[in-house]
This record gives C-alpha cells, structure tokens and sequence, in this order.
C-alpha cells in the first residue's frame, strides 16, 4: 500500500477547527503589537545561509535547513528562526536613528523538534525593539508577552528570569575555547553537576564555585540574594542581578497574577543573549510558551550593533491552550440565482455572519459545519428562521 499520504515525523496538517483557532490567536497578537506601534514585516522564508546564520551560534546552526541555489550555486538557508532576519531588516533596509519597533509572524523550520510533541514547523510570532539600550524595553516586551499568553487563556503564568550577564561575570578572566565554553553551557543547561565538575577541574577556584552555585540557583526573590553573597563582586554580575530584580518588581506590580522565578543556570541560546532572558510558562507546564530577551550583538554582523530585545512564541503550540468554546452561528441557504437572494446573502455575510449555501446535489450539512438557521424565502422575502 502507498504512504504517500504520510507526512515526516514533526510536520502536521492543520484541520479547520484548529486552523481556525491558530489564526484567531494569529490576529490577536498582531493586533497587540500593532496598538503598541510596532510595526509588521515579512521576511523571506529562504536566505543565503551566511545572512541567516551570522552572530547565532552553533545551536540555531543545528536546526536550520540548507540546500544550494541552483541559480547562484551559493548555500541557501530555511529560517530557524526570525530573529536575525528583524536584526538585518533594522540595520540595512531602516537604518534609522531612533527607536524601531517590528513584530513579524509567518512559518520557520527546524532540522529536529524543539521539545517532546512539538512541531518542525512552528508559526512563529515574534516582536523586537531596536534601539534602546534600558530596562524599559524588556518591560515593553514582558508586557506583550504576557498580554499575548493571556489572550490565549493561560490563567496565572509562570516568567522564569536569567541574565547572561552573570556567567560571563563568572569566567571573567579565564581562558576558555568556543568548545569548552559551549559544553559549560549545555551542562548548566541540563542541569548536570557531573558533567560540569569534570568540565571545569582545571578552572581557578572561584569559577568553579560560581558555577557549581549556577547549577542550583532557581526558585524565588531569595536565589538573588544568595547570588550577591555567592558570586564574585564584579559590576557586570551587580548590574545584571539588579535588573533582574528591578523586572520581577515591575511584574509582581503590573500583573499581579504572575509567578516570577528565576533561573540562573537556563542557558538556552546564550550565543546571541547579551542581558536579560526569559522564559514564560503556563502553571504546570514543562514546555516554554514564549522565551526572548536582550541580544544587543545580533547586529553587529550586519555593520549595525545597537540594543536590541524582543520574543518569540510559536503560535500553534499558543492556540491548543485555547478552548474551542462556541461556535459562531451558521445560516444555511438552497441555491438561488434571483438578484434577491444575493443581495440578502451579502447584507447577512457584510453583518458578519457565516452563510453557507447548498449547491445542487450536495446538501450543506455534509460540509462539517452545525447550522443554527436557514435563509428561506416566505411571501417573496428572504428571511432568518431558526433551527
């Protein structure tokens, strides 16, 4: 028998009901950052990989797609992520002087899946602030974040904060190639204290206990405290514990329902974060909804580094929080040609309403959809009755 039909592991198509939820949750984000100025674009799916790529680290590396442009024989990339494409749109094609604010959703591709169930395939949403170097930017974009999860039903979120900032602080001074810094940061990650003792045998000693201290650093307001005492005293750690402290202040007063934690050991995507990160969940949950941050190197590649924070979210993972709820009324209509017919069809469709009507041979109930009234012609007028 022929699987033709079937679909790799990862990828999924999306059946009405779900598809209808996906772009309800689409429009609501969209219309979010556009009342808060920012501003849509459209970045291609395809690159020339070194574009895509460049100032992203090997873990974005690894989940990007490449193939060879037949008319140019260079190496093309399928996004993993829109990000570094905001970054080049800011830097080239704006160029302005001031505060820019994009936001952007369409698909990207992964090599692997980015979690247990998750999708090759996300629909990404994503929304960055170019150009502002202060703490107010990542409250603007903790702000939407959370408006967005909230739209989608999540009832009291969980924020996780980090800092880049703090690790760096922490090897300050010790000599570490690409690789060793990199397995330092998968195991810290992992949270795999065996791994990260043999990982740093021969660091000096007060790396070694900040990072040993890193390992076991989550929880509440309290871990802040213990990283004062625990780390060394050095200004880049002070500045980043004192703007953790300041955004968990901001959260627990504009969104009272949320949970703030903290995490200092959660090192996803440390190549490109240059300062705060975070990480959003629904209560309960294992699997980040949203993460984002500050990443005020991502355009330097492209003759541009200035501040840069902003998040991202896949949109599909977003709408299965949704509840399907009720659905909108359906008015069933016969097949009618009369000039009568079609204008009372178009006042009905321009009020908002869902008319569908039956074609010759096929009645309308066979489309899938519950029908709570029908348009039926009485006394030569075109009226509603229901169900």
């Amino acid at each position: 028998m022929s699987r033709a039909w079937l679909l790799p592991e990862h990828i999924a198509d999306i059946l009405p009901a779900e598809a209808a939820r996906v772009e309800r949750v689409r429009r609501q984000l969209l219309d979010q950052a556009a009342r808060r100025g920012f501003e849509l674009i459209i970045p291609p799916l395809l690159e020339h990989l070194d574009s895509l790529l460049s100032g992203t680290g090997r873990e974005l590396e690894l989940q990007t797609y490449t193939l060879v442009d037949q008319l140019s024989g260079r190496l093309l990339g399928l996004r993993a992520d829109t990000t570094p494409q905001a970054a080049r749109i800011d830097a080239h094609l704006l160029n302005r002087d001031g505060v820019t604010r994009l936001c952007y959703c369409g698909p990207v591709l992964h090599t692997r899946p980015g979690g247990a169930g998750a999708s090759r395939e996300p629909l990404q949403f994503g929304a960055e602030i170019f150009g502002h170097a202060g703490l107010e930017a990542e409250m603007e974009v903790l702000d939407l974040a959370l408006e967005a999860v909230a739209e989608a039903g999540v009832a009291r979120p969980v924020v996780d904060l980090a800092d880049a900032r703090i690790l760096r602080g922490v090897l300050a001074g010790v000599a570490l190639d690409s690789v060793g810094l990199n397995d330092i940061v998968e195991a810290l990650s992992r949270k795999d204290a065996a791994a990260l003792d043999g990982l740093t045998d021969q660091l000096p000693d007060a790396a070694r206990a900040g990072l040993r201290f890193l390992l076991d650093a989550y929880g509440g307001l309290g871990v802040l405290h213990q990283a004062r005492a625990a780390l060394p005293a050095r200004t880049l750690i002070g500045h980043a514990l004192d703007d953790l402290s300041r955004l968990a202040s901001h959260l627990q007063r504009s969104h009272p329902g949320v949970q703030v934690g903290f995490d200092l050991a959660d090192m996803g995507g440390y190549a490109y974060y240059s300062g705060v990160r975070f990480a959003m969940y629904a209560h309960g949950a294992s699997q980040a909804l949203a993460r984002g941050g500050r990443y005020d190197e991502v355009g330097a590649v492209f003759g541009r580094n200035r501040p840069a924070v902003g998040f991202s979210l896949d949109v599909k993972t977003l709408a299965q929080r949704l509840a399907s709820g009720v659905a909108t009324g359906t008015v069933r209509a016969p097949w009618s040609e009369s000039p009568e017919f079609a204008a009372a069809v178009r006042r009905l469709r321009d009020a908002g309403e869902t008319v569908v009507i039956d074609l010759p041979g096929s009645p309308a109930e066979e489309c899938g959809r519950t029908f709570d009234r029908a348009l039926e012609q009485v006394a030569g007028r075109w009226v509603l009755r229901s169900l």
